[in-house]
């Protein structure tokens, strides 16, 4: 059985990207029928843009619950 233990704050962060990177198509670019007016991204750019969010995702889980602090 695998020894259960919290998750740290990057295990956390990293969680939250997955889901809203997968659940909203987060750095994918345009992927609309017709005209878009955006070219799609490079995958460097869609990197950059997931670390992006990763840090995001790291200052919001880094800071202290409403009413706290």
């Amino acid at each position: 059985m695998p020894e259960l233990r919290p998750k740290s704050s990057d295990e956390i962060a990293l969680e939250l990207m997955k889901f809203i990177a997968t659940t909203t198509g987060y750095a994918k670019g345009a992927q609309a029928v017709g005209f878009s007016g955006k070219p799609p991204r490079t995958p460097e750019e869609q990197a950059e843009a997931l670390l992006e969010l990763y840090e995001k995702c790291r200052r919001v889980v880094a800071r202290p619950p409403a009413g706290e602090g």
